[in-house]
């Protein structure tokens, strides 16, 4: 196994991590549950500050985000996308999901992750 290629991070976002960690959405802790502790066979973590940004959850050894759009996403296209490009710019694949999809099909939201680990690990070899 490689080592975890450092993904730089503005330091001053560590903070506001934290208190994102203290202050999840529902889909947030339910989608936690279910890939912690490396049930999909890797290690990810939450509210992770990458760049100038703060992702829901970051794979470090797969260079994979998720993110889980609340309502707040309904109207931010624009920025999002920004970010979204920013995040791939550093080599990162960035996959999204909606509060109502982890709420409501999580075993597809799972499948979907699980795809996505198969198609990198695909490209990884």
């Amino acid at each position: 196994m490689t080592r975890n290629k450092i993904i730089p991070y503005n330091p001053d976002l560590k903070k506001f991590a934290r208190e994102l960690r203290l202050n999840s959405t529902m889909a947030e802790i339910i989608l936690w549950k279910n890939i912690k502790n490396k049930a999909l066979g890797y290690e990810f973590h939450r509210q992770v500050p990458v760049n100038e940004y703060v992702v829901d959850f970051c794979c470090h050894e797969l260079k994979l985000v998720i993110e889980v759009d609340g309502y707040t996403h309904d109207y931010k296209f624009r920025s999002d996308r920004f970010r979204q490009n920013v995040l791939e710019s550093l080599g990162l694949k960035v996959i999204r999901f909606t509060d109502e999809d982890v709420k409501k099909y999580l075993n597809d939201v799972i499948r979907s992750i699980k795809a996505a680990i198969m198609e990198i690990e695909e490209i990884q070899k």
